[in-house]
């Protein structure tokens, strides 16, 4: 979880997405796509990512879960399984209830960990609904919309790289 509110600071925590409460995004949601699934080997333990970027070739890579990254690569393989996994079962729901999945946006950056929200829409109305940036694009996947990212976490990163 993230860590408590510290009352030490005016503003919110940053792992507040949304600015003040004022339900704007503290910057601007960049369109991306998914470049690549990877893995790799450092001592017997396989880290796995998914590597995001945008039309200016800024990079975000997130270190995701083994699971994760196999449900995001077996859709763009475009590998039809047996039996649903969870991401298709949660898909199934979705869209029984007569919902879609809209977009994904990664919106904030705290204490290394990424911070993710879906938003279905469903009977006219739009739900935002928390959840981890890799379970996020394996359902994006699944539904074909787009996935964003807040532009500050882009600039973060290009700035923590350079």
């Amino acid at each position: 979880m993230p860590e408590e509110f510290n009352p030490e600071f005016n503003d919110p925590p940053p792992f507040f997405p949304k600015d003040l409460g004022r339900g704007e995004f503290v910057g601007v949601p960049i369109q991306v796509r998914i470049a690549a699934t990877y893995g790799t080997e450092t001592g017997g333990t396989v880290q796995r990512f998914v590597q995001l970027q945008d039309d200016e070739g800024r990079d975000l890579t997130i270190s995701i879960g083994p699971f994760e990254a196999m449900a995001i690569s077996l859709v763009m393989e475009g590998t039809q399984l047996d039996r649903p996994m969870t991401h298709d079962l949660l898909k199934m729901v979705i869209e029984r209830m007569g919902g879609t999945l809209d977009r994904v946006v990664i919106d904030d950056l705290w204490n290394a960990t990424y911070y993710a929200k879906l938003y279905v829409r469903l009977g006219g109305e739009e739900l935002e609904v928390d959840a981890r940036p890799s379970d996020a694009i394996a359902l994006a996947v699944r539904f074909g919309c787009p996935v964003y990212v807040v532009d500050s976490i882009l600039d973060t990163v290009r700035a923590e790289e350079g």
